[in-house]
């Protein structure tokens, strides 16, 4: 494998909003872990309307894979109806440290 890949690699940003039965069932906890094993930045917290919102930000790749852990994953208990991702665009800098729940 080649160094090359890694400094040409584009950052991505989305946002993205989960529906379904998200709350209460440790949704935030397994995506904070997830985004973190994926090394990814951003936050996640409840909606007043049911619904998990946040921002994902990293390596392309790295958010398509929390992309689709959001569309058909998620939490044990969980059931996804659909996740919906908007305002994705490619960033030249990370704009969190880290990954967190916000309350």
């Amino acid at each position: 494998a080649g160094g090359a890949m890694a400094e040409s690699e584009d950052l991505l940003s989305v946002d993205y909003e989960v529906f379904g039965k998200v709350q209460g069932v440790f949704f935030r906890k397994y995506t904070e872990g997830e985004a973190k094993r994926l090394g990814l930045v951003g936050w996640v917290q409840n909606t007043s309307h049911g619904t998990v919102q946040g921002q994902i930000q990293g390596p392309m790749a790295r958010v398509q894979e929390l992309q689709e852990w959001l569309r058909k994953i998620g939490s044990p208990q969980s059931r996804i109806n659909r996740a919906e991702f908007s305002n994705e665009k490619k960033i030249t800098v990370l704009e969190h440290k880290d990954f967190q729940i916000l309350k």
